[in-house]
């Protein structure tokens, strides 16, 4: 995967909503195109960003992109689905906030003749869009869960665990890799689509990060007043996971407590290298944008809409265990082919 250099891009205001939207500088070719993200400050959205600028450009796509101000700001998505209808755009490509309550304004697309992918987020049911193109979240939380048990080995079953999750309304990515972790190191996660049912003992409980190193930092200390005896943490991505272990460290709890997380960007990849995780499942959030133009592009042309992948119902696009510890019977790649593969 080769990196490409941001376009420079020009803001329009959506001071109402606190909304940022930015358009390529490509030129048009009669096609119209939205990228809407989380954030735009997020190293995961930000080169999902690049990625699609990038394949805009080659295509002749004119794109605009928008992103709310936090993680779970999705009154600005919302607002932005409708500017995307009100342009005539051919397509958008989301990562939604509210997986669940963004369906609605996505139907208004749909039924306005737009095709709606989305990425890295399914959307809650996942045939509310055209199609989802992601990293496997379930196999992601089941690697780094598989990979936490085998490293623990026979303390693994009286271990103490937390869980660093993204929102409060639990959307798609954070229910898949909270879930599939707890697959993974082999608990029993009653209803798969709900975090915090569960029953197991060695959990010590949920909380939320709106994945930030701030929102980190807090859950984890919020944790750890439960139980100081912690010693694995869950954490949704990366920058919560450098925050849990600032507030590991301010306490002398660092070495104490393995953390495992999820996306593979060059900065966490590094804190593989260095200690602070010590495994994150890798995904590649270039790949997912640039696919994502390719497949508006081809629909305008002729009406082509994508096929998910075989036996799946979305359009996987891979994911990687990466560690420098690698663990029995889990299949990882070291931090030197991590860094090579990674983002951000």
């Amino acid at each position: 995967m080769t990196n490409t250099k941001l376009l420079k891009s020009t803001v329009f205001a959506a001071a109402a909503l606190g909304l940022m939207a930015f358009a390529s500088s490509a030129s048009a070719a009669g096609v119209g195109a939205c990228l809407i993200t989380k954030t735009d400050t997020n190293p995961f959205f930000v080169k999902m960003k690049e990625g699609a600028t990038a394949k805009a450009k080659e295509l002749g796509v004119d794109l605009k992109t928008y992103a709310g101000k936090i993680d779970g700001d999705s009154e600005s998505q919302v607002a932005a689905i409708e500017s995307c209808i009100a342009d005539g755009a051919k397509g958008i490509l989301i990562t939604a906030s509210d997986t669940k309550g963004i369906v609605p304004t996505v139907k208004k697309a749909r039924d306005a003749g737009l095709l709606v992918i989305a990425l890295d987020t399914p959307l809650d049911p996942i045939d509310a869009a055209d199609a989802t193109f992601a990293t496997d979240n379930l196999e992601a939380g089941k690697l780094i869960g598989a990979w936490a048990a085998a490293t623990l080995g026979d303390k693994a079953k009286d271990a103490k665990i937390g869980f660093l999750d993204l929102t409060p309304s639990q959307p798609t990515v954070d229910v898949l890799r909270d879930q599939g972790f707890m697959m993974g190191y082999g608990i029993d996660v009653k209803d798969p689509n709900k975090i915090g049912d569960e029953t197991d003992p060695r959990i010590v409980g949920h909380d939320v990060t709106n994945g930030n190193e701030e929102g980190g930092r807090k859950a984890m200390e919020n944790l750890l007043q439960k139980d100081n005896t912690i010693n694995v943490i869950h954490t949704i991505n990366e920058p919560a996971a450098v925050g849990a272990y600032q507030a590991l460290k301010a306490v002398g709890l660092e070495k104490q407590v393995l953390i495992v997380s999820v996306d593979g960007g060059c900065p966490g990849v590094k804190s593989v290298t260095e200690g602070v995780i010590g495994a994150t499942s890798q995904q590649y959030p270039l790949q997912m944008a640039a696919l994502g133009i390719e497949a508006i592009a081809a629909f305008a042309k002729d009406g082509t809409k994508p096929k998910p992948t075989e036996g799946k119902n979305f359009f996987d696009t891979g994911v990687n265990l990466v560690t420098d510890k690698p663990a029995k019977g889990v299949k990882s790649i070291d931090t030197k082919e991590g860094l090579a593969k990674c983002w951000g």
